[in-house]
Order: C-alpha cells, then sequence, then structure tokens
C-alpha cells in the first residue's frame, strides 16, 4: 500500500507488517523517514516535522539522514550516485515531481539535462528500489558510480551484527556473522559474474535469534560485478549501499538520449528473527522473482560425474534406462556432447552434436528418454570459446582481450565479448537452432570463468562491456525463453558462482556448488537457505567414496536425505550401483516426490544448524510438516536430543506417517520430536499430517 501526504511531499509505503517512509524538505532534500514496523501516515508525517540535530562544522547534517546520497555539496558519506561531464564532476539537483503506476512509486529529480528517477515498490514486505537515469543532453554524461539504493537503519542502543555469505569454489554460500564497527565494510565481486566468494546479500540485527528480533536485510538483482558497502558513520548511524560495478573506474558513458535503469536493490525488515527474515524472502521469491515458482521442479540426472568428457549416444542411453528405473523424472547430458569436446581443451563456442557421439545429433537420444518416460536436457556454456574451435578461429576478436596483452585462459578458454551485438546474434542463432532440433526440456546453462582481460578494443567507451554483458546475457536468456517456453533453464558457475535475483527472475532452479559432498552441502544449504528458497536449490546424490573433493564414505541414506532438502537430483555412475542400491534410491526418489510440494512450497524452518552434530530443517504447508534430520557424528554415547519442531498448531494433533504415532503439536513445539539417530553421518525423514 502507498499513501502520500496532503503536501505531497511525505510518502510511506506499508506491507503487511512494515513500512517504509521518505520526505522531501522545503529545500528538496531527500530523507529518509522510517524502516521497520507498520506504522501510519500520521506517524510518518510527525516525523518529518522533527529537526535534524545539530552537527558540529566537521560533519554534515545530511550524512546517514539522506535518502539517496549523491556527490558534491554537504555530503562525506559514499555517494550512491557519481557522475561527470566535460564541465563538472558530482550532482546538484533539484525535486521536479512525483508519479505513481499501480502500486510503484517514483520521484523524479534533475540536474540540468540528467533526470533521475527513484523507484519504490512493496511487495509483501519487501521493498524493491532501483534508479533510472536519462541524459537529455546536451553532451555525454559518465556514470562513475550509479547505485540502486542506500538503506538507512534506525537508531539502536546496542551495536549491529552484520550477517554475509562467504565462500569460494566448492564452498560457497557459508554463513558468518562479526560486530559491525565504525568504518566500512565492502563486499562484492569484481569478476564480471556474481561469484563465488559472496552472495549479493547482507543482514543486520542488534540481538536477534532463529525465532525473534529485528532483522534487516538487503539483496541485489544483478549478476555481473556488484559492490554492496555496510558503512557504520562517526554518529554510529548505519547506512547500507550498493548496486552494479565494483568501483569508480567508470561504469558507463550515457550519450544524449540514451538511459541506464540499475538493476533492483530489495530490503526487508523482520521482527521474526532470522528464520522469520528468510521465510519472507522466500515467500517474495516464489510469488514475484522465480518464474512459474508454483510447478515444482523434477528430480533430476546429470551425467558429469558418471562420465565427465567420455560420452557416446549408447552409454548416455544405458544411463538413461536405469535413471528411469530409478524414478528420475529428467535426464541430463552435460558437457562433451558438441564439437570436438573430448576434453576441456576445445569446442566451446561450437553448438552442435559431435558426429562421432551422435551421428544423427541429439534428437535420437532425446526421444530415446522421452520415450522412457523423462524429459531431456543438455548443457551448455555459450560465453565462453575454446581457442582450439571454429568459432575461435572464424571470429577472434570476439572474445574480450586487452590490446597489446596476452590473453589468459583459465579452463582453456575466453570470454566471448556478450556486450557485442553480433555476438549476441550468432549466439541466438546457434541455440534457436539446437533447442529445435531435438526435444530438448531443460539447459544448464554453465559460465566456468571470470573475467581477466576485459577490454574492447576500438568501443570508444569499453568499460560498458562489464555492463553490457550482463544485458546481453538477460536478453539471451529472454529471448529464448519467449522462442521456447517449454524449456527450463538453470544457472550455473562452476557451481554457486551466479545465483541472485536477477539471474533467478530468468531461471528455473540454480546449482548450488559443485561440491555433492552431503556433509559439506549441509553448511551450504544452511547459508543458501537464508536468502534463497529451496524450490530453486538443486543438490545432487553422488557416488560414494567422494573421490572429487575429499574421499568421504557415506550411506545412500545420508546422501540422499541432504539432496531432498533442494530440488533433489542424482549425479552418480548409475552403471556402477548394484541392484539393491537402486532399488533402494528408487524408495528415497518415490519418498522425496510425496514430500516435494511441502520442500519446495512450504515456509522452511532452521531446526538446528549444522555445526557438528545433530541438526535439521522442517518445512510446512498447510495441514503438512516434513523434518529432515542429519546427525554428523555422537559423541560419547550420549543420547541424541530431540528436535523442537516449529510453525505447528499447539491445538492441534499431528500423525508421523514413518511411525504412525500421533502427537500433540504442543509437545512437538517445546519438547519436540526424537529422531532415532545414532552413530556418524545418520539420517532420517519424518512426515506429519495434522489429523
Amino acid at each position: 500500500m502507498l499513501e502520500i501526504a496532503e503536501n505531497g511531499r511525505t510518502w510511506i509505503l506499508s506491507g503487511p507488517a512494515s513500512s517504509y517512509a521518505l520526505h522531501l524538505t522545503p529545500e528538496d532534500e531527500l530523507l529518509h523517514l522510517h524502516w521497520g514496523p507498520k506504522i501510519a501516515l500520521a506517524d510518518a508525517e510527525a516525523l518529518a516535522v522533527r529537526p535534524l540535530p545539530e552537527y558540529w562544522p566537521f560533519e554534515s547534517r545530511l550524512d546517514g539522514r539522506e535518502e539517496y546520497p549523491v556527490e558534491g555539496g554537504p555530503r562525506f558519506t559514499r555517494p550512491a550516485l557519481s557522475v561527470r561531464t566535460d564541465e563538472r564532476r558530482g550532482t546538484e539537483w533539484t525535486f521536479e515531481s512525483h508519479d505513481t503506476e499501480g502500486d510503484e512509486l517514483r520521484l523524479r529529480f534533475r540536474d540540468g539535462g540528467l533526470a533521475i528517477t527513484l523507484h519504490y515498490r512493496m511487495r509483501h514486505d519487501v521493498l524493491e528500489r532501483w534508479v533510472t537515469l536519462d541524459n537529455q543532453g546536451p553532451g555525454p554524461v559518465e556514470l562513475l558510480r550509479a547505485d540502486s539504493a542506500t538503506w538507512t537503519l534506525p537508531d539502536r542502543e546496542d551495536g549491529w551484527r552484520l550477517s554475509q555469505l562467504h565462500g569460494r569454489w566448492a564452498a560457497e554460500s557459508l554463513l558468518t556473522q562479526t560486530p559491525l564497527t565504525y568504518g566500512e565494510k565492502v563486499i562484492g565481486s569484481r569478476r564480471g559474474h556474481t561469484g563465488h566468494q559472496h552472495l549479493p546479500w547482507v543482514a543486520l540485527d542488534t540481538d536477534a535469534t532463529e525465532e525473534r528480533g529485528e532483522v534487516y536485510g538487503a539483496a541485489l538483482g544483478w549478476s555481473g560485478s556488484w559492490r554492496i558497502a555496510v558503512a557504520q558513520l562517526p554518529d554510529a548511524r548505519v547506512q547500507i549501499t550498493g548496486g552494479a560495478g565494483y568501483d569508480e573506474s567508470g561504469l558507463l558513458s550515457l550519450a544524449e538520449g540514451e538511459s541506464f535503469t540499475t538493476p533492483v536493490f530489495a530490503g526487508l525488515w523482520s521482527d521474526g528473527g532470522f528464520g522469520g527474515a528468510s521465510r519472507a524472502w522466500h515467500a517474495y521469491q516464489r510469488a514475484y522473482v522465480i518464474p512459474d515458482a508454483d510447478q515444482d521442479r523434477p528430480v533430476l540426472f546429470n551425467s558429469w560425474e558418471a562420465t565427465n568428457f567420455d560420452i557416446s549416444e549408447e552409454q548416455q542411453g544405458t544411463l538413461a534406462r536405469r535413471a528411469a528405473a530409478a524414478g528420475v523424472e529428467l535426464f541430463v547430458v552435460d558437457d562433451g556432447w558438441f564439437g570436438t569436446r573430448t576434453s576441456d581443451r576445445a569446442g566451446l563456442g561450437d553448438w552442435s552434436p559431435n558426429p562421432d557421439r551422435f551421428p544423427s545429433g541429439l534428437k535420437p537420444l532425446g526421444d530415446y528418454v522421452h520415450a522412457l518416460g523423462m524429459q531431456f536436457g543438455i548443457w551448455v556454456e555459450p560465453e565462453m570459446v575454446n581457442p582450439d574451435s571454429e568459432l575461435y578461429r572464424a571470429h577472434p576478436d570476439w572474445v574480450q582481450y586487452q590490446e597489446g596483452r596476452k590473453r589468459t585462459e583459465f579452463r582453456n578458454q575466453l570470454v566471448l565479448n556478450l556486450a557485442r551485438e553480433d555476438v549476441q546474434e550468432y549466439l541466438w542463432e546457434q541455440l534457436d537452432a539446437l533447442l529445435s532440433s531435438a526435444p530438448i526440456d531443460y539447459v544448464k546453462w554453465d559460465f566456468n570463468r571470470c573475467f581477466t582481460d576485459a577490454g574492447w578494443p576500438g568501443d570508444p567507451y569499453p568499460q560498458r562491456l562489464w555492463v553490457d554483458h550482463v544485458r546481453g546475457f538477460y536478453a539471451l536468456l529472454d529471448r529464448l525463453r519467449a522462442a521456447h517456453p517449454g524449456v527450463a533453464f538453470e544457472s550455473c558457475s562452476g557451481g554457486g558462482g551466479r545465483i541472485d535475483l536477477g539471474v533467478l527472475s530468468r531461471t528455473d532452479q540454480v546449482w548450488t556448488s559443485d561440491n555433492t559432498d552431503p556433509l559439506d552441502r549441509l553448511a551450504i544449504q544452511h547459508g543458501f537457505s537464508q536468502i534463497h528458497p529451496a524450490r530453486v536449490m538443486a543438490a545432487w546424490v553422488t557416488d560414494s567414496p567422494n573421490t572429487q573433493l575429499n574421499d568421504r564414505v557415506s550411506s545412500l541414506r545420508f546422501r540422499f536425505v541432504s539432496s531432498m532438502a533442494g530440488v533433489l537430483g542424482v549425479g552418480g555412475d548409475l552403471t556402477e550401483w548394484t541392484e539393491e542400491e537402486l532399488a533402494e534410491a528408487r524408495r528415497w526418489v518415490d519418498l522425496y516426490k510425496e514430500i516435494r510440494p511441502v520442500v519446495q512450497r512450504g515456509d522452511l524452518y532452521r531446526l538446528r544448524p549444522p555445526r557438528g552434530g545433530l541438526s535439521a530443517v522442517q518445512y510446512v504447508l498447510g495441514e503438512e510438516a516434513v523434518v529432515l534430520a542429519w546427525l554428523q557424528a555422537q559423541h560419547y554415547g550420549e543420547p541424541v536430543p530431540a528436535v523442537r519442531l516449529r510453525g505447528l498448531d499447539p491445538a492441534a494433533s499431528y500423525e508421523c506417517l514413518e511411525t504412525g504415532e500421533v502427537h500433540r503439536g504442543a509437545v512437538l513445539l517445546h519438547h519436540g520430536l526424537r529422531t532415532g539417530l545414532r552413530g556418524d553421518l545418520d539420517a532420517a525423514v519424518f512426515r506429519l499430517r495434522r489429523i
């Protein structure tokens, strides 16, 4: 809901539980008023007439209170907007007007020929913010920095704690929490993609627990380089500023008549602790971000860990038969099906089936997979090229490179300059033809190296490559989805290197991590769940021992229950599994299909974090609840504690379908459910139904 004061200079946006208010002073200073529990318009107007505190001459009365700080004038905080023309640098803007369209509020400002529009839209209790910059001339305007939003936190007596997700390849999305100190904490990516090192999300609290207390969170929807800066100012006020681009070396140059719209930087306040904040983020994404989120994702098999590059049509058919027997619903052929791709040294860029491995193309295998009752999927990496490829030999200038410098190769590949329209058109023609040539239902879209030599020789403003590559990626995905509406897409980047609200608005799920070890995955999935829902979190059951990472041995039970916390997949070499293992796998897959609606669409409760002993998560949807529990190790013969549940009606009774026992809701909430787990690496699933 959006309300506007009679004088047209105070605005308040409200969701079911929260409000956000801002005010324009007579001097056209746009001030932040409130972000937190729901208030009335009269409350916002009362805040608007409060005078700003007095400041010493070495400080600014605006710092820490301005809604969108610009560079220039009496300001010392990090600017959200920094621009430069041939004549001057900085912004001295004036307010022009406000308008609304549906639930969106637009505040319009101007600095000479630069029109600046701040956008606000409340969805549930998540506030979406973004900015449009329109150069109406004369002359070009260089955007050194154009952040999507600055979020201002209220004054609090206790110190703030910062939560963030950090990591690296095979160790993504690990949650860390530290006290916020004076100065700035900056996270981001200067790699050209979202990155394994940080997810673009932060949360701040003073004393919150999993289920109680205020939590402020912000998440950025951008799949390229980005930056979020959390600053505790000299007067202890805290602001969060974030957007596309990593530094101030230049984001874009806008010619006269050109405009730039920043990605969305979404914010959320919750008084339900970290669990309440997560559930609000998940509900928002399922309702407004993820395509077709009401449709449950199928159980897939992926061939990579079973075969690597050594694949053939016959071999894939054998795997498909065993996958179908295990109850798999989607069969995906990973890397190695195209061009001269017998290793990672050749073939990227040549998106036609290898004639020796697939003499009649992919259609016969796709038809065979469909005949087995499964959907058919393939792996691609369209933004990359091997120097040993027909594409590179024909167009060496299509890659990112710096004139006179060596072309760095990671994984024996270079990055195509997707900012170029001819590259976009080539990829569109190749991928459209590919998806039209065979019954393909699913595309795993990978991105296996960071930007290093991000140059565009001959372009008058080569820095725009960083932004326009992402725009080209988005445009290509949008075009393919429109032309092939029945095809689902997965975002992958060597695992979890491209996960954010921007790519999630265009894909159906994401590959969480190349780390498929079921124990490691518990911590990765715990961090991932802070912001993103189980509906998009792909997780595979692979072979034991886990030879890819650590040689850890684990049971099928533990591997399956770990992967059932998200979108279940299988990635082991099924030709080496015994008949007993395949039969057990079928039982787990059948069980997952029963609980899938609750896991993928239900509310998530993190009951116990994965800290070395017992951990558990719970999903609740309507009258049903599902509990997944894991015991990492049992020490000193101590009994395993009961797991206290959440989200149930204390006055109701619940039947456990595994044991037939009937439990009172109040008992489960306050005294817990006994899991019966013992020893090391044990796991269990419990289905509860209200009676």
